[in-house]
């Protein structure tokens, strides 16, 4: 994708238009599918226009992301994105996975994820590549037990759910359904949640019980953490 020679003489307000014309172009290649027959009559019926409004929010949503990024950032270029063929891999990987995704959680990480990708100092190619895999892969839960046990009492400040001050011994189950009392009693659910975080390498979450003060410890790795911060609200946006 190569920008237009007349970006350049195009007045300030346009970079909006121009924000979303970019993330239009990187997804167009991505197409509705298709479906032959009579089938193809129903899955229109039921299917086409929510797939494209679901992918115009996304756009939408994406380009504005990009503009507070070129408010807020000095030196921030869009037109530079538009020839940075690691940026657009990530708006079509990234998009892909959206389409597939109604989940708030997963749709702000995705969003996240690409504003991340357009920044300096971005995780290389394959990272972000492996990130935006998990991000597809995990459920809404897997997210939200790692920002939990990334650091429990930062999660319970952010949160307004401060942890009781009368725990002597505790575990991390117990921090788990404190933090999320629709959980408890769904062992099954949560040893799975438990098991991936740590099969992928994010999180190793013990079980047992400790003092209080271990249970409320980090438990995340550094490739963890590094996750956590390419789905997470940019800096500049006002993320922690």
């Amino acid at each position: 994708m190569k920008p237009n020679a007349e970006l350049s003489k195009l007045p300030e307000a346009d970079y909006r238009d121009y924000a979303y014309a970019l993330v239009k172009g990187a997804i167009s290649s991505i197409p509705i599918p298709f479906v032959p027959g009579i089938a193809s009559e129903v899955f229109a019926l039921l299917f086409n226009q929510p797939l494209s409004k679901r992918r115009e929010e996304w756009m939408v949503a994406v380009a504005e992301g990009l503009v507070e990024l070129k408010e807020k950032v000095e030196g921030f270029s869009l037109e530079a994105l538009s020839e940075n063929d690691a940026f657009v891999t990530t708006v079509l990987q990234a998009t892909t996975c959206a389409m597939r995704n109604h989940q708030q959680d997963k749709l702000e990480a995705l969003r996240n994820a690409v504003l991340n990708s357009a920044l300096p100092n971005a995780p290389e190619d394959d990272v972000q590549l492996i990130f935006l895999d998990l991000v597809d892969t995990l459920t809404a839960w897997h997210l939200r037990v790692l920002q939990l046990f990334d650091d429990p009492v930062r999660w319970a400040e952010k949160n307004q759910r401060p942890f009781p001050k009368d725990w002597y011994t505790s575990g991390t189950r117990q921090v788990l359904d404190y933090a999320f009392p629709e959980l408890t009693g769904k062992g099954e659910l949560t040893g799975k949640i438990i098991q991936d975080l740590g099969r992928y390498g994010l999180a190793e979450i013990p079980g047992g019980m400790m003092t209080a003060r271990g249970a409320l410890e980090s438990r995340t790795s550094n490739f963890g953490r590094q996750f956590l911060q390419f789905i997470a609200t940019p800096r500049q946006l006002g993320g922690a």
